[in-house]
């Protein structure tokens, strides 16, 4: 059963409470049954004020029907407030200070000010109802809340309120209030303060109306007569800055700098500039920027050392970045855990791991203690370099300092280890983070299924994907894709379009790459009506398709023997203005050889030669055209396709070879067992410092027993072991050494 209680609030310093009359009060019953903003009612009452000492006071009275309750009942009010209005009045927090009972001495039938101070419930339901009653008038707020208004030097009763009211609208973005405000200040000649506009900027900025922002700043001094200041330059730099904004920032920053005079920059100022100069990667003005602050007797701090930093490492900038850091510890400026981090990231992203670790030993002599953050960029930079062993170790490590490691740490880790193979260990790194308590997400459960199927155990992956159901862990449309592929390449297109279903009732939407791979697993059996059939089910749909959903059709239909559908799906590729990858070209090229069309497969490598790198010739597409040639017997036109390939920098491999000894063997007369060819071929390699493709052509020839020459092997060794070889695996061993 609702109860209803009523608070009456005296005061004998009625000038302290812009909410009263001189000689009234107002009493506010108070239903505490669920509430609606339109049930609010205030009633007015004249009492009798009392005086208690010299200070304001105010006697706080709760009735119910008639009677005085005891504390116990208060309490009880309070307890009810907590219980049942929890997080409901949020956003009027500290909204008004009409009901603030910290501005009076006030008790309640004996209880201290400190008992109803700290029940922030109760307050917010009271500027809650007069929110409510406020926002039912034309006005923001009511004239009679500002009648008989007194004056105190500037401030006039009623300015806080004022305050209190643009900072709600401008939380809402209600620029219409906004306005309507500004114009009732303007008449009653308010006095304009600098952080009023600070809020208004925010506004406009969370509104992403930065223009209006700047328009109201222009006008901050002749329409409102208030001076702005660099407080308020900073804030409003900031607003265009956080929208991304950084040349319209700087256009601000040099406006206001050439037409406000008495605006002066300072350190913030030189820090949002610099900000802005590093994220449109003009770094050298932005080290300008930096050198001119003494000028403005502004000092760097850790954050201005730290944004240049992070600008100089991502120009490839490493070793200004850390004499920056020298200089930093010089002009007696300490560094932070954040300031070695921007430099190990660097360091690190470059593959110098040594100088990172030295940076890490320097973090303890100053005192810094790596955090998460250190951690997880020196564990990202070990998996990209290969070190995985020192990766788990140092995550080992992480955590026996207490240290949480995020989702990108043992994402990185376990793509890392699916990598390197058996994808068990990243299975077992997967079992270890859930015994810990961490969840892992579902792109860790991703990478994993696809390195089982890539391994072939295809039963382990679909284990893997059960459990993943079983701890509540949600596919989406990665894990899927990631499934279906991995059915498809087992041959198993059938077992794999029964998940594209369960996918689509998920509410999962499939892609391109999901597309393809099940139109890849039937072209792989056969089944070319079933992929044609997806293809015509993926463009009903108006899904997105691209040049690898293309590839794949052209692929299919070519291994499949069907050339003239390859042809027509080349000729719709064309007609779209897409230009076809390599493995549409290689694909098409292999068909016509394959159909006796040599002559049509030459044209057709002759355009890949003058297209983007996306198109050009692989090693694949080079012996698709050599090997069609060998077969027809056209070894010297091979030879100059080998030099083209050359030419073009793409190293021949053991298949290349294979069709060269093979054609050496059959289609010459006397057959030549290749060995001189194929040692000419390594010092070729070898003159243009090309030893890793040299190395693979000695491998080969040592497989069909046929020896190098000793002076063949001697340059390759020698090249092998040149200074800048040595100095770099030198330098391999010493990062070891040092993680």
């Amino acid at each position: 059963m609702a109860s209803s209680f009523q608070l009456v609030h005296s005061t004998t310093s009625l000038k302290n409470s812009i909410f009263f009359r001189r000689s009234r009060v107002l009493a506010f019953p108070l239903d505490l049954s669920p509430f609606s903003t339109s049930s609010a009612i205030f009633s007015s009452a004249t009492l009798q004020a009392h005086k208690r000492s010299r200070q304001p006071a105010a006697g706080v009275k709760v009735c119910r029907d008639g009677g005085i309750m005891q504390c116990s009942a208060i309490n009880a009010m309070f307890s009810y407030f907590d219980t049942n209005y929890a997080k409901k009045f949020a956003k009027f927090d500290n909204l008004c200070p009409i009901v603030s009972v910290k501005a009076y001495q006030v008790e309640i039938v004996g209880m201290p000010v400190g008992k109803l101070s700290t029940c922030k419930l109760f307050r917010r339901f009271l500027t809650h109802r007069l929110f409510s009653v406020a926002s039912s008038l034309n006005e923001p707020i009511a004239d009679s809340i500002f009648s008989d208004t007194h004056k105190s030097g500037s401030y006039t009763r009623g300015d806080s309120t004022f305050y209190s009211l643009i900072q709600h609208h401008a939380h809402s973005c209600d620029f219409k209030a906004l306005e309507l405000i500004f114009q009732r200040m303007k008449r009653e000649n308010r006095a304009f303060s600098e952080k009023i506009f600070i809020l208004v900027f925010k506004a406009y900025g969370k509104a992403r109306l930065h223009r209006k922002a700047v328009e109201l700043f222009n006008s901050m001094e002749d329409k409102y007569s208030c001076l702005p200041t660099v407080k308020s330059f900073n804030s409003l730099l900031n607003v265009i800055i956080q929208q991304g904004l950084y040349r319209d920032a700087l256009d601000f920053y040099h406006y206001v700098l050439n037409d406000k005079k008495h605006i002066s920059p300072n350190g913030l100022t030189f820090n949002l500039v610099i900000k802005s100069l590093c994220r449109l990667g003009l770094v050298g003005r932005a080290v300008d920027m930096f050198r001119e602050m003494p000028a403005f007797r502004c000092k760097p701090d850790t954050y201005t050392y730290c944004t240049l930093m992070d600008g100089l490492c991502k120009e490839d900038r490493i070793d200004d970045a850390v004499a920056l850091l020298d200089e930093m510890q010089i002009e007696g400026c300490d560094p932070t855990p954040p300031t070695f981090n921007v430099l190990i990231n660097g360091l690190c992203k470059k593959g110098d791991l040594a100088r990172a670790a030295k940076l890490v030993d320097n973090m303890f002599l100053k005192g810094c203690v790596p955090n998460e953050v250190t951690y997880n960029t020196l564990i990202h930079g070990l998996c990209l370099r290969g070190k995985l062993e020192k990766a788990v170790s140092l995550l080992s490590r992480m955590l026996s300092n207490k240290l949480k490691p995020n989702d990108i740490t043992y994402g990185t880790i376990i793509n890392g280890l699916v990598k390197k193979g058996p994808a068990t260990d990243a299975l077992n790194m997967l079992l270890g983070m859930e015994e810990r308590g961490y969840a892992p997400n579902e792109y860790a459960y991703s990478a994993i299924i696809s390195g089982l199927f890539r391994e072939g155990k295809s039963d382990e992956a679909l284990k893997l994907w059960a459990k993943m159901l079983e701890k509540g862990c949600k596919p989406n449309t990665v894990v899927y894709s990631v499934v279906i592929d991995g059915l498809c390449q087992d041959g198993k297109p059938h077992e794999a379009e029964e998940y594209f279903s369960q996918m689509i009732d998920a509410g999962c939407l499939p892609n391109a790459h999901t597309y393809s791979s099940l139109m890849k697993g039937f072209f792989q059996v056969g089944d070319c009506d079933k992929a044609v059939l997806l293809w015509k089910d993926m463009v009903e749909k108006d899904y997105k398709d691209n040049e690898v959903c293309y590839s794949v059709l052209i692929h299919g239909f070519c291994k499949n023997g069907k050339l003239e559908s390859a042809l027509v799906i080349w000729k719709q590729v064309l007609a779209k203005g897409l230009t076809p990858d390599v493995v549409a070209y290689s694909s098409m090229i292999h068909g016509l050889c394959n159909a006796g069309l040599v002559e049509q497969g030459l044209s057709l490598f002759n355009e890949m030669l003058y297209k983007a790198s996306d198109s050009k010739p692989d090693v694949i597409t080079y012996n698709i055209i050599i090997n069609a040639l060998c077969k027809q017997g056209s070894i010297s036109h091979a030879m100059d396709i080998l030099n083209r390939m050359l030419s073009e920098v793409c190293d021949p491999d053991s298949v290349t070879c294979k069709f060269f000894l093979t054609a050496f063997r059959e289609k010459l007369d006397p057959p030549l067992d290749g060995g001189d060819f194929l040692d000419e071929l390594v010092l070729r390699l070898q003159k243009c410092d090309r030893i890793i493709g040299a190395s693979n052509i000695i491998q080969v020839m040592l497989q069909n027993f046929l020896q190098p020459k000793a002076s063949t092997w001697d340059k390759v060794i020698r090249g092998i072991c040149k200074p800048k070889r040595t100095e770099a695996a030198i330098n391999k061993c010493r990062g070891d050494l040092f993680f």
